[in-house]
């Protein structure tokens, strides 16, 4: 089955096919520069010019980032104040002439890895973190999406928000080495056992590149393990999100 993953980000949203059995891209990565405003009515026509230029007409998944509430952008993270309330789904569907389902970008990460990655298989409570301008997490018990996670969020000493401190933001911005900024992702991870205590913590994003270079500083009791589809994650995840999430539970392939 080809369905269409879409993965928007601040600085471009891309898309691509993706098979919904293997989590395989079908066709090469399609890109638009996310539109300077990051405003509803625009970043909506892209969807549109995306969907358009696949010639797709099918069921569509979106990963948006930001907090999305039964399809209803609850916080304007990163994007124009004015998203806050709008139905993102309703919006994406009208303006685009196709059936979308949107959730949080790094929910959609974790999809991908729970279904075609590392993750695929794993029982209990499993936590997916994505480590790049903030620190995205997404939830899963016996594989079941618990939506809205937002561990990045932890207010950490005199930070609002632990991610202003341990992303991979706050290395690039502080010139932290990467042993150096492990020992503060490994506190963000000590936080995160002691609030959830979950089964497994996978780690995802851009930073999983360079897992050799501050995987030692990673000493929790939790078991910790890299993700592997590095940043297809996002597309790949939110193709399978929207068979996921209209038929409220585990794909079953």
């Amino acid at each position: 089955m080809e369905l269409l993953g879409i993965d928007i980000g601040g600085s471009g949203m891309k898309a691509a096919l993706v098979n919904a059995e293997t989590g395989e891209m079908l066709s090469e990565r399609h890109r638009i520069p996310t539109p300077t405003s990051k405003k509803p009515k625009e970043m909506a026509k892209v969807i549109k010019q995306l969907a358009d230029h696949f010639e797709y007409k099918g069921a569509i998944g979106c990963g948006f980032p930001t907090i999305v509430k039964n399809g209803v952008c609850t916080s304007p993270g990163n994007l124009h104040k004015s998203w806050v309330g709008v139905n993102v789904e309703e919006l994406f569907t009208r303006v685009s002439g196709r059936e979308i389902t949107v959730i949080n970008d790094a929910d959609a990460a974790g999809y991908a890895s729970m279904n075609y990655g590392v993750g695929r298989g794993k029982e209990g409570l499993v936590i997916f973190v994505t480590v790049g301008t903030g620190l995205g997490s997404g939830a899963f018990f016996n594989g079941k999406l618990l939506p809205n996670f937002e561990l990045g969020q932890i207010p950490y000493k005199k930070f609002e928000k632990i991610e202003l401190w341990a992303s991979s933001r706050s290395r690039e911005q502080e010139g932290l080495s990467y042993d150096k900024w492990g020992k503060r992702f490994n506190k963000f991870l000590g936080l995160v056992e002691l609030l959830i205590n979950p089964d497994l913590i996978i780690v995802g994003g851009g930073i999983s590149k360079k897992w050799h270079e501050f995987e030692h500083r990673i000493n929790i009791n939790t078991e910790v393990i890299k993700a592997e589809l590095m940043n297809h994650a996002g597309i790949i995840g939110a193709a399978s999100a929207c068979l996921h999430e209209k038929h409220h539970g585990h794909l079953q392939l």
